[in-house]
C-alpha cells in the first residue's frame, strides 16, 4: 500500500513540475506588442513586394507568418474578405463579420479596416476567446496598410493592461 501512495505522490510532483514548466515556456512565447508591430511591417514589406503571390504564405499555421502566440493575418476591406488567414475556416471570411465576443457587436472589422488606413497603421481593441476558452478576452489587434496591393495585414495579442493611446504612440 505505501508503494502506491508514494507512486501516485512522485507521479503528482512530476505533473505539478511539468505544468509549471509548460507554462514557464508558455508564458515566455508571449508576442509583445513591438513584436506585433515589427512582425505586421515585415508581413506589409513582403506583401507590397509579392503582391498576391505571396499570401499562400499566410495561409500556412507552420509558415513564417505564425509566431509565438500569435500570427498575421491579411484582410482585403475594399472586398470585406479575409484573404489570409492561417486558422481553419476563416480564410474567404467577411471580415465585417468579425463579431466582438463581449457584447456581440460587428464594429471590429470596420475598426480594423479604419485603422489600417492611418499613415502608421492602428490599434484595435476587442473581446475574442482564447484557444481553450470560453470567457472572451481583451485582444489588440494592429494593422497596416500594404503599400501599392489592395491588402492590409495584422496581427494581435491579449493584453489587459496596455492602453490603446500607449499602443498607437508606439508606431509615430
Amino acid at each position: 500500500m505505501k508503494k502506491g501512495k508514494l507512486f501516485i505522490l512522485a507521479a503528482a510532483l512530476a505533473a505539478l513540475i511539468m505544468a509549471i514548466a509548460v507554462g514557464v515556456v508558455v508564458a515566455e512565447e508571449m508576442a509583445t506588442p513591438e513584436e506585433v508591430i515589427a512582425k505586421v511591417k515585415e508581413a506589409a514589406d513582403f506583401l507590397s513586394k509579392n503582391g498576391e503571390a505571396g499570401l499562400a504564405q499566410f495561409n500556412d499555421p507552420k509558415g513564417p507568418w505564425v509566431y509565438k502566440d500569435t500570427y498575421v493575418f491579411v484582410t482585403d476591406c475594399s472586398k470585406d474578405v479575409m484573404v489570409g488567414h492561417p486558422m481553419s475556416g476563416v480564410l474567404g471570411a467577411k471580415v465585417s463579420g468579425i463579431m466582438d465576443k463581449k457584447d456581440g457587436t460587428y464594429p471590429v472589422g470596420e475598426n480594423l479596416c479604419k485603422a489600417a488606413q492611418n499613415p502608421n497603421g492602428g490599434w484595435v481593441e476587442y473581446y475574442w476567446t482564447k484557444l481553450g476558452s470560453d470567457a472572451p478576452v481583451r485582444k489588440i489587434s494592429y494593422m497596416l496598410k500594404v503599400p501599392g496591393q489592395p491588402y492590409e495585414v495584422g496581427a494581435g495579442i491579449y493584453d489587459e493592461m496596455k492602453s490603446l493611446d500607449e499602443l498607437n504612440k508606439m508606431i509615430k
